[in-house]
């Protein structure tokens, strides 16, 4: 059966656990602060005054959430962070709308997700952190957020992650968080390569526990209850009329797109689209490939994607995503949109979207278009990282195309963003999504060893998405519980 975590598993990991973090002074916030920082105890903020967004200090596990100040030191809680695009830059009339990630600690939102797969390990005794070393496999940003919470935890940890990721990645994992780093072969497509990795890894290192985002309902769950309810924040923000049409989010490992379960609740007849590579189009076509839009790994269905609850899938191509992150952060791209009309307030921000941002904004767009929606509509995604993650890649492709010119602007805003038409789309029936669902059986039954009773409980059980997702209210009762053992809170 799927494992549903709720009770304490090892007394003794535990009880090391409570010792390290009350030896180290480690506070865990509940996932409702995470939801709502209003809640976070006065103390703890007045302390997060003195303390930078990224600094490895225990305090920022309160600042993973959709709402921190948007400052690099010192900042405290207000609203969800979000830009809204306008007309004039997308081209559509329906109103484009992405929470921006890059005000998390790491720079993305995955320190969240990988906060839902580590905290409810340690609170039930199934992670001592004395003893064990955490291992993050990711195509990128999730080990890095896994690697800062490890630290942050009192642990050490395991990164994974394809040798052909950007050099930021790297570097920052070696070098800031101190984590061990394992480079597997090849680029973003290669998630069987990470698989093979942690197999070894589990044959000989049997105090290395893997924290698989791909198979962790703890990542689906912390997007379900803190992702979703952001964008319903924001959503109830822009206004009366208007219609939260649709949600966009790359497949990656199906943490954030679960963030369209919860928004199914509110909102019945919302359409979800899942957001995958043309040069991979793994759910679209049954089709693979390799290709350069970082953060959004496949080439396989991950077992947490409940694909019952996706209504569309759409195929963009990474050369765009190259040619925009571009047009959005080159001194010649602002000026030739700022003279396009674009305010400049909007141009100026353009830089808080990554790679894998940008193919979030194209497939919204794509959305649009093929639903025709009009400016009544509402379109919500995700903006998971920044460029900040991304200099490495506009050197590059400097250095291989040349400087950005005027003329490759008007080319690449004309063809990239108001040419994007509603070609490598495919609007799923009931079949079309039980296919995808059964493309699972050939990744997680046959290579990682998981029972085909599961895979059809998590088809045919109507209860088990709903378990699933909630059960961050248990973790919230244990994580009490916890920070009572260590009794600091109460010292503050």
């Amino acid at each position: 059966m799927i494992e549903i975590i709720d009770k304490v598993t090892n007394q003794k990991a535990l009880e090391n656990a409570i010792k390290r973090f009350k030896e180290r002074g480690i506070i865990l916030p509940t996932f409702k602060q995470q939801q709502n920082p209003e809640l976070v105890p006065d103390k703890v903020k007045e302390k997060l005054k003195s303390v930078g967004l990224w600094d490895i200090n225990p305090l920022n596990l309160f600042r993973i959430t959709w709402k921190n100040e948007p400052k690099e030191k010192g900042g405290l809680f207000g609203n969800v962070n979000y830009i809204e695009l306008p007309k004039e830059l997308t081209g559509v009339n329906a109103r484009i709308v992405l929470l921006i990630g890059k005000w998390f600690p790491t720079g993305a939102h995955k320190v969240g997700a990988a906060y839902g797969c580590l905290a409810p390990r340690i609170i039930t005794g199934g992670f001592d952190p004395t003893t064990q070393k955490a291992v993050w496999p990711s195509t990128g940003n999730y080990c890095r957020g896994g690697a800062f919470d490890s630290k942050l935890m009192g642990t050490e940890s395991v990164a994974i992650l394809p040798e052909e990721m950007s050099r930021e990645r790297f570097t920052w994992l070696r070098d800031y968080v101190g984590s061990e780093v394992i480079a597997t072969p090849g680029c973003e497509s290669n998630v069987k390569e990470i698989y093979d990795k942690c197999w070894e890894i589990r044959r000989t290192k049997p105090d290395y526990v893997i924290f698989n985002q791909f198979d962790e309902f703890g990542n689906a769950a912390w997007h379900y209850n803190v992702t979703g309810r952001a964008i319903q924040e924001v959503f109830n923000s822009l206004g009366k009329n208007v219609n939260l049409a649709a949600y966009v989010s790359a497949t990656g490992s199906a943490g954030t797109i679960a963030a369209g379960d919860y928004l199914r609740t509110i909102v019945p007849n919302i359409k979800v689209v899942a957001s995958e590579a043309k040069q991979c189009p793994t759910l679209l076509l049954n089709g693979f490939g390799g290709h350069r839009i970082e953060g959004i790994g496949d080439k396989h269905v991950p077992w947490i994607h409940n694909s019952k609850n996706t209504d569309m899938v759409t195929a963009i191509d990474d050369e765009d995503c190259m040619r925009i992150l571009r047009l959005f952060n080159e001194k010649e791209g602002h000026k030739y949109l700022k003279a396009a009309g674009i305010p400049a307030e909007i141009v100026d921000n353009l830089s808080l979207l990554g790679i894998s941002s940008i193919g979030n904004l194209l497939s919204a767009i794509k959305t649009a278009k093929y639903y025709e929606m009009t400016s009544d509509d509402v379109i919500i995604t995700v903006a998971t990282d920044s460029a900040a993650m991304y200099h490495s890649r506009l050197e590059e492709l400097n250095a291989e195309r040349g400087t950005y010119s005027n003329t490759q602007a008007i080319k690449d805003f004309e063809k990239c963003i108001i040419g994007e038409d509603t070609s490598f789309m495919k609007e799923l029936s009931y079949y079309d999504r039980k296919a995808i669902h059964n493309l699972k059986y050939f990744t997680w039954i046959e290579q990682q060893g998981k029972e085909i009773a599961d895979l059809n409980q998590l088809w045919n059980d109507r209860q088990i998405w709903h378990k699933l997702f909630h059960q961050l209210d248990k973790w919230d009762e244990l994580i009490v519980e916890f920070n009572e053992r260590t009794g600091l809170l109460k010292s503050l």
